[in-house]
Formats: C-alpha cells, structure tokens, sequence
C-alpha cells in the first residue's frame, strides 16, 4: 500500500506504522472497501481521524474530527466502550438519524474501542458493503476484536515509553489499500533536472520500483535501470529528447525486470505548478498489465472514460474525455481529479464521489464547464457547457464515463444541478447542501441555548471548514455573548454587551437582517475602519439569527484563509443561520417555561418533614435535564397516629400536568395519612381519585407506615421499585413485598400489606427509578449497584464524626447530580430509627 502525504510530515513513524496496518487488517477481516482509526487527541473530549485507507481525505473533511459527547457511532464506541455494529443504512438511520443524514449512502460499518485495561486510545472503524443483519457479522466482529486488543496493547507500550505519543492532533494520512487484484495502469509521476541530473519520483512509483532510494532522488541512470533494465538506454535518450526540446516518439514501451511491459510517457514542461519542482522533464510511467488491449480498446472510443482509484487519482484517461475536461492526459494522469480539474471541486461534485465510493451502485450527474469556447471533434462547437458523468463503483476503482450533456438519451431525466464556482486554491470547500438536514436533526435534541451553542459549533465548524465561531444573544437591545471558540483569548470580550447603535458588522447584520461576507480581513478592515481584527487574514461571514421575524442574535463565521462566497455558499449559510435562530428561540423559550415549572414543582414538595424523636429522614429531589420539561417524582413524611408514613410516588410523563397531578395525589395521600387509614385503604383511595381524575396518567407509589417506638412497619407497594433495608451490621437488601398495578389504571385493584422491622440502627431507602434506571441497562443492575452503596455509606451516627444520614442521601445521589444528562427525575427518601430519643435543644 502507499500513503498520501496528507498529514505525513506530522507522523511519528512508529504509531503511524501501527495505525495503517490495524486498519488495513480490520478491512480485510470485515470484507469492507474503507476504514480507518480515530485517536484521541490532546484536546479534551476531540476524537481525531488519524488514518483514513481507501477514501480521499478531502471528499471526508467533516469527519476529521468529532467530539465524544455526539451522537455518532464513533462517539459512542469511545465513550462507552462498546462495540457498534450497523448492518445497513436502515439500522444506521434507527440508530443514528444525524450520521445517516450525513453520509445517506448504502453501507454497513463497524466500530470498536482500541482499549488497554482502563484506557481508551481510539476507535477502529470499518466500512462495508450492507448485511441484512447484525448476526452475519459476528464473525467479522470477532476479528475486528482481536485487531483492536493487539492494537491497543501495541498502544499502551507506545504511551508508555513516551506518555505523549499515543494521542492525534493533525489531519488524517490517506491510505491506498492493497489492490485486489494486480496493480495495472498508473504507477507514478517523475521529473528529472538535467542540471544536477537528479530524478525525482512520486513515492508511489518508488515502492514501485524498489531501486529508487526512499528519499525520492536517484540520478537519471540508476531511474532507468530500475524502470527497465533492458531499455534503459531507449528510456535516457525519450529524456533527452524531451530536454532538448524535442518530444520522442511515443509510446515508448519497455520491460521490466520481471519481463512485464511498463509504458513510459515522457513530456517537457507545460505550466509552473507541477509537483515535483522545477524540472524541465517530466513523464510518468505506466504498468499496461493485462490492461493494456483494453486502454487501447478505450481509447479509441467516442465517449469519454477516465478511471479513478480509492483515493481519488486519475489512473486511466482516454483522448476523448481528457478533452471534454479540458485538460492533457498528462495533466491529469497522477492526480487527484479535483486537482487535476480546479472546476469540479465543488460541493455537488464531492456529494456524487462520495455515493460511488460508499454504496454499490452507479451514479449519474451533470456537472457545468465553465464557459471557454470549446469544439468537438467534427469541429462544431457545443450546444452547452453542460457535461453527463457516470460513475460505476468498484472494489479497486471507479469506471467513470463522460459525454456532452445535450442530446443523450440515457442521462437521467432530472434537470441539471447548479454549478458552484471553485473554491479558491487551498480553501477547503464549503460543505454539500444537506448540512442544513444534519444541523437541523442535530438541533432537536438540543434545548438550551448553551446545547444549541455546542451543536452549533460541532456542525457548523467541521462542515464549512471555518476554525472561528462566535454566538451572540439579544437581551434588552444589547448583543451578550453565549458562546465562543478559536479566537484568541479576550478578544471578544470589548464586544459582550454592545448596543444596537454601535457601527459593528454583527451588530449591523441584526438591525438589516442581511448577512454579511468578506473574502478578507482587507475587506473587512475598509468597510469598518479602526475595528479590531482578531487575524491579518482570513475570511468573515457575519449571520442574522432571525425567528419568525423576531431578532434572537448574531452569529459570525471564521476561516483562516481568505476565499469569496458563491450565492449557493450564501443562501446555505444564511438558511442555517435561520435554523439557529429557531431553535435558540425555542430553548429561551423553554427555558422561561422550565423556571416556572419547576417553581410550580419545588412549591409542591415539602419544605420541612415531620419528625420524630426516635426516627430520623432524609428526602433528595434531583430534575431531569433531558429537555426542559420537569417531572412527577416526589417524597413525603405524614404523622399517622402514633406512627409516620414515609411515602414516594412518581407520575408519568413530564410537564405541568405531571407535576399538578403529583400535587393532587401528595394531597390525597397526606389526608389519608393524617386520618391515620390503613395503608391498603391509602393506595386503594388514591387509585379511585387519580381514575375519577381523568387525566390519562398512571402513577407508582410505595407507601410504608413505620411505628418509630417497635420498628413495626406495615408497607404497601403499587408499581414501584421495592425498598432497600440496611441492617445495622451493613447487610443490605430489598425488601421483598407483594405489590399491586400502578394507580390509575383499574378501579378494583388490591394491594396487600406486608409488615417487615426495623432495628435501631437500619436504614431504610425509598427511591424512584430514576435513581436506578440507565438507558441500555437492565433497571436491576441499578438496583444492585444502590444496594452496595448503601451498604458502603456507612451507619449514620455509628461513630463520632460519622456520616449523618443526610450526608448518606448525599453520597447516594452524588453520581447523579454530576451528570450532565439526567433523562429522568430522581426522589430519594431515608428513614433511620434512634436507638434514644433525640433531645431537644
């Protein structure tokens, strides 16, 4: 295989020997066409595309880099530490709706962890062809499995002799995989300078033809002894040739070593931007193979065929379509096709390669020439500039067919696509126009405007090549800013704040509702004179954020380098512009909403429980914050005649109505209490109110009248999680009680009544399942896992200075209150019993 020099000036030999040959064994375990490995980075939380084998890097930008909090495969193979396995598209989109939107291609694609004992390196990724379902691969996972273990073992020696090493801050190194079968057609490029008579060569064709050093500098003789040695002399003077001005008779066939044919082509200089320097000569050699009837075969046909290998390069090139794209075949021969023609590095262009090279089947496009004056081979010009590509996938490489749009009756019947205008030399291009679908699929699960900010800047930066980013709100006529990455510390802090009357472009772009774009910081710096720049170049892009007409904010866009807007380019931003403004709409919106919900909740808790001088309690209440809406859970102490009923409850859904349905059933519950009715009579009551009530929701409630003087309790439990007893020994357990259906659902429900003992000492906890219940974990692990952290807290007051039982409510709900997603409320309730009464002060 060979490598791109994509990244390869910033790539310890060692990891990157590592990386390409796990990645090159994954695919070939896996059957699939392209893979590679993301890295962590030394960024927190930035996964890296270290090695990407059989894909172009350029058509594959917006995945360079991800963070671990997305909801990509990718992401969730790191974070979690498992394997994710996608058959085809189908479970992809169920799974993973804004990687589906992405890349909406037909394919199937593995991802393991690279681990090694507790540390998570990267992930090893695999793309193949679809499978019906997850069972066919589970041989492909094994191997894929073992791939990753050696590899993260090799990793772990690298980390630990340098703890610096294992980790990726550069772009990907672009891998050319194995062909399937005998490499036949381009070998490589080469250029020599009859001054120093030094050849340089592509280093392609120098593993190629094992003679020329590694270096890529060989003089002209040793080059044409390692090309043929029995044609050298027949090669030095096609060279010669050339340098004087003469071009040799061509083709110049010549044999190997091994007696196989090689084709030399061999030309003078035709423009100053070729890569190998200034030499005069250049050429490029050729391995006919067994292809070598079928290029003349299609050289002679009167449609155009050019051939592309896995990376993008240009290996086969007829007459007829070198001339179609307006280019000599020794112009593209070599090179990537959006290097070889500046024209067709465009979005609608990228979007096409990337279905040929991920999904099975042809695909078929026009694409626009610009407008040059242009013949055909009768010598009539064009009835337009547009041209009908297809392209037919294959394992090695892509077949590709061109004709003159007009006239043909087998193009596709939909009309042609717009023509961008290329980006300029060196920018990246802007992203295809589906990103607005992605960023718009991202931006429903955000609800914050903090969430919509980090969405923002994961999708908007990756996607449009930009490296700067800067979110500002509206608020009483003044510009805050709410989010900010790439510029440089502080500079952005002279402009939190400012009013609408300031002559400022992301002021401006509010108040006119007009977008605003600068190819450069020149343009930027006469159209607002004396305004501070944050770079000596680079361009600007300056966004209204504009809902339903209201003003939200501003939001402005960075690249590094200087390049113009095409209108396509402007009307993509500026719909996503829209969207943004939409969503941080909707999240101040809920916002406001939340914070009068969760008023209307934490006024129906209790401010204070009863208490009891032999028993004391501890209650915890925790919001979900998944969405904005707050839920149902809550906990309750009621005296009950000589006794307290510790009760906690949970009302499905989330909301207002979630939360007034609660209040009501706290109330009822209380009355219950308070008239000191049996437990069954309790939950019997209040299921026939929470039915009369009508409202269409269900509750779990387990209700517990505890005697503080015997330790005698009596419980009832309707659909919720059993209790957790500690012993005054530290044996923890759940309690095991016969229940009844949730309240709400049948008007003649019975609920037995068990009765269980406290001792001096125990602790006993109530708790909701949001305390316990984890998205793809059985409700019982969580169970197991409170269990022995309770058991682990320690009696309250067994010491002096030991953890009071507040402190243990504290220490239970701890994991919990640290996470950034909670998708459910939590209540939690203790009760412990006194050994002596507590003494009032």
């Amino acid at each position: 295989m060979t490598v791109s020099a994509e990244g390869a000036e910033r790539t310890p030999g060692g990891l990157a020997a590592l990386l390409i040959d796990a990645s090159a064994e994954a695919i070939s375990a896996a059957g699939g066409h392209a893979g590679g490995v993301y890295l962590r980075s030394g960024t927190p939380g930035l996964l890296r595309l270290a090695v990407l084998e059989g894909l172009p890097g350029p058509l594959f930008r917006p995945w360079w880099r991800l963070h671990v909090d997305r909801p990509f495969p990718v992401a969730d193979a790191y974070r979690l530490g498992v394997e994710v396995v996608l058959p085809n598209a189908t479970e992809t989109m169920r799974r993973y709706p804004q990687f589906a939107a992405s890349l909406p291609f037909q394919f199937g694609s593995l991802y393991v962890p690279v681990t090694a004992g507790s540390s998570v390196f990267g992930v090893l990724t695999v793309l193949r062809p679809s499978a019906p379902d997850a069972t066919e691969l589970l041989p492909v996972r094994e191997r894929m499995a073992q791939v990753a273990k050696e590899m993260g073992t090799a990793l772990r020696n690298l980390e630990d002799a340098d703890p610096s090493a294992v980790s990726w801050d550069g772009g990907p190194l672009c891998v050319r995989p194995p062909a399937r079968r005998r490499p036949s057609g381009y070998l490589g490029r080469f250029a020599w300078d009859p001054a120093s008579g030094v050849v340089s060569a592509e280093e392609r064709l120098n593993v190629v033809l094992g003679a020329v050093p590694g270096e890529a500098h060989a003089t002209v003789e040793e080059f044409a002894v390692a090309v043929a040695p029995g044609d050298a002399d027949r090669i030095l003077a096609a060279l010669r040739e050339a340098a004087g001005g003469r071009p040799p008779a061509l083709p110049l066939y010549v044999r190997a070593a091994n007696g196989a044919l090689r084709l030399v082509e061999v030309w003078g200089p035709y423009d100053d931007s070729a890569p190998f320097g200034v030499s005069p000569v250049r050429g490029v050699v050729l391995d006919p193979g067994e292809s070598a009837v079928a290029d003349v075969a299609a050289d002679l046909l009167p449609d155009g065929v050019f051939c592309l290998d896995r990376l993008g390069s240009v290996v086969y090139v007829n007459p007829h379509a070198a001339r179609l794209l307006r280019r000599s075949r020794t112009e593209l021969l070599g090179r990537t096709l959006w290097e070889g023609v500046p024209w067709l590095n465009q979005p609608a262009v990228e979007d096409h390669l990337r279905v040929a090279l991920l999904s099975p089947d042809p695909v078929h496009f026009h694409v626009r020439r610009p407008s040059v004056p242009e013949r055909d081979d009768a010598d009539r010009p064009f009835a337009g500039d547009w041209l009908a590509l297809s392209v037919y996938p294959g394992p090695d490489l892509l077949t590709c067919t061109i004709r003159p749009g007009h006239g043909v009756a087998d193009t596709p019947s939909e009309p042609p696509e717009a023509h961008a205008a290329p980006a300029p030399e060196g920018a990246p291009s802007l992203a295809p126009l589906y990103r607005p679908i992605v960023l718009a699929i991202a931006l429903t699960e955000a609800v914050t405007p903090r969430q919509v900010s980090a969405v923002v800047m994961r999708e908007l930066l990756p996607a449009f090549g930009g490296r700067r980013l800067a979110i500002y709100l509206l608020q009483e006529r003044h510009l805050y800013l709410a989010w900010e990455t790439g510029f440089p510390k502080g500079f952005l802090a002279p402009f939190d704040g400012v009013g609408l009357d300031e002559s400022l472009p992301g002021v401006e772009t509010l108040t006119s509702g007009r977008p605003l774009f600068f190819d450069s910081m020149e343009q930027l710096a006469e159209a607002y004179p004396g305004i501070p720049l944050d770079a000596t170049e680079g361009a600007r892009a300056f966004l209204p954020l504009i809902a339903s007409g209201r003003p939200v904010g501003s939001c402005i866009l960075g690249f590094d380098r200087p390049r113009s807007f095409s209108s396509e380019e402007r009307a993509v931003l500026t719909a996503m512009a829209g969207l943004i403004a939409h969503a941080l709409e909707k999240a101040q919106r809920y916002e406001s909403e939340a914070a009068l919900a969760r008023g209307l909740q934490q006024a129906l808790l209790p401010r204070r429980l009863s208490e009891h001088p032999l028993l004391e309690t501890a209650g915890r209440y925790l919001p979900g914050t998944q969405g904005m809406e707050v839920g149902g859970d809550w906990y309750d102490v009621v005296p009950a005649g000589d006794a307290l009923a510790l009760v906690i409850g949970d009302v499905q859904g989330h909301g207002v109505q979630a939360a007034a349905t609660m209040g009501q059933l706290r109330s009822a519950v209380r009355a219950f209490a308070l008239g000191d009715r049996p437990p069954d009579e309790v939950m019997s009551g209040t299921n026939h109110l929470l039915i009369d009530l009508d409202t269409g929701l269900f509750a779990s409630c387990c209700y517990i009248r505890l005697d503080p003087a015997t330790g005698v309790a009596q419980a009832v439990v309707a659909g919720h999680p059993r209790p957790l007893l500690r012993r005054p020994d530290g044996r923890t357990h759940l309690v095991d009680l016969p229940g009844g259906v949730v309240l709400g659902v049948d008007q003649q429900a019975q609920y037995p009544v068990s009765e269980l003992r406290m001792e001096p000492g125990a602790v006993l906890a109530l708790y909701t399942d949001g305390l316990v219940e984890r998205p793809g974990v059985d409700i019982d692990e969580g169970i197991s896992a409170l269990r022995v952290a309770l058991a682990k807290a320690g009696a309250p007051g067994a010491r002096p200075g030991g953890r009071s039982l507040a402190g243990v409510a504290d220490r239970l709900t701890a994991t919990a209150r640290h996470m950034a997603d909670r998708p459910d409320d939590i209540a939690l309730l203790l009760a412990t019993r006194r050994a002596t009464p507590l003494r009032r002060k």
